[in-house]
């Protein structure tokens, strides 16, 4: 299965308490961090909500 590499690059401290754990149940733990997971509906979902906070790639693997 496909995989999503995504990088927090904004900070969630202006924004809700909602934004605030979906960044915190992709796995990111600091500012900058990458992360990588399956290319699934739920996962896009979530980097949908938070797609001011973070860019995504696909990774090809």
């Amino acid at each position: 299965m496909a995989k999503i590499r995504v990088k927090w690059t904004k900070s969630a401290i202006s924004f809700s308490e909602r934004q605030k754990r979906t960044i915190k149940a992709l796995g990111f733990t600091k500012l900058q961090s990458v992360v990588e997971h399956e290319d699934t509906p739920q996962i896009r979902g979530m980097i949908a909500k938070v797609r001011h906070l973070v860019e995504w790639t696909e990774s090809g693997q």
